[in-house]
């Protein structure tokens, strides 16, 4: 029987020791790796393949915007590639970076076209390294909204923000508030909020300051280098980071490369609404979180669980219908990859 699926694409961060050798373990000896690595030769980088087969991880070498984005792009790319052929994908997005594999996934670029936009920003915004981010929670274990909670949190960044230093909310990610700025908006919030769990606030290493306006210098520089050519009409249903939804025949390609390139970039990406906007639109039978990693899963959940999404109003309703039937599936984990894949 047809499952109705919407795929999420993951952002930065998901590859992490555990994920090294993953695309030997599960994309050995396709094609696109080579074509990948090619394209990194001829840019002067380390293949793919080789950063992936390393003997070991090394934050220092795969954590970097240079490697960790095109890692996670192909991981991710070529987990799409794999799904059952009774999964039906019925919408497509992504996480932050992963807006530009969301793209390639529902066909809006090619597979060496969404190579090249991964690969060029990541390359750009390391260079750049203009800021960074930190996560916090923004609701209790539960996963219970808490508005008041919220409302303090981002009062408490709008304050900073309006000092000397610069501090902007960069992702709303389910339960957790990922914010960017500069130095000193950081170290401020860091001072501002109580520790929790031993954990939060937790910096993002290798991070900029994603999705703020401090990283227009690399919006100007990606539209540069990235031509119009590259985007074409999505042959899927896209939902971007404002829960807007690019419609197949319906979308303007420069348009779309417009809001890549900038809006994206230097404005708050809205993840959590980018989901409750693919469950009530699209009403799937499940959700499907690529690789590699599988850190975006409770993200996913607690979107439903704030939009209510089948009643559900916590962790332990979630957990509930989750154990009935899978509604989320993470390609990361084995035990759920098999239940999408042949």
């Amino acid at each position: 029987m047809t499952c109705r699926a919407v795929l999420i694409c993951p952002g930065r961060g998901t590859y992490n020791k555990p994920e090294l050798g993953y695309l030997g373990r599960h994309h050995v000896g396709d094609p696109l790796l080579d074509t990948f690595d090619e394209l990194r030769r001829a840019e002067g980088q380390t293949p793919v393949t080789e950063l992936d087969g390393a003997e070991r991880f090394s934050n220092a070498t795969h954590t970097v915007g240079d490697a960790a984005s095109p890692l996670i792009y192909a991981a991710s790319y070529l987990d799409r590639r794999a799904l059952a052929e009774d999964i039906e994908l019925v919408a497509v997005t992504g996480n932050s970076m992963g807006w530009y594999i969301a793209l390639a996934a529902a066909g809006a670029l090619d597979a060496t076209g969404g190579f090249n936009v991964v690969n060029t920003m990541g390359r750009l915004m390391q260079e750049a390294s203009i800021g960074g981010q930190l996560v916090y929670p923004c609701t209790g274990p539960d996963w219970r909204i808490d508005p008041a909670r919220r409302a303090g949190l981002l009062e408490t960044v709008r304050q900073i923000d309006a000092g000397d230093a610069v501090l902007r909310l960069s992702i709303d990610l389910g339960g957790m508030l990922v914010l960017a700025g500069d130095e000193a908006g950081l170290k401020e919030f860091e001072a501002s909020v109580p520790r929790l769990d031993e954990r939060f606030p937790m910096r993002l290493p290798h991070h900029a300051a994603f999705h703020t306006d401090l990283q227009e210098p690399v919006a100007e520089q990606g539209r540069a280098a990235l031509p119009n050519s590259l985007f074409s009409q999505p042959k899927l249903p896209l939902i971007d980071g404002r829960g807007a939804i690019w419609w197949p025949g319906a979308t303007d390609p420069g348009a779309l490369r417009d809001y890549t390139l900038g809006h994206q970039v230097t404005q708050t990406y809205d993840f959590t609404r980018a989901i409750q906007i693919a469950a009530r639109e699209f009403a799937p039978d499940m959700f499907i979180v690529t690789g590699p990693g599988n850190t975006l899963g409770g993200a996913v959940a607690q979107s439903l669980v704030a939009a209510r999404w089948h009643g559900m109003d916590s962790k332990a309703a979630f957990t509930a219908r989750q154990s009935e039937a899978p509604l989320l599936v993470s390609m990361g984990l084995e035990d759920q990859r098999a239940i999408v894949t042949d």
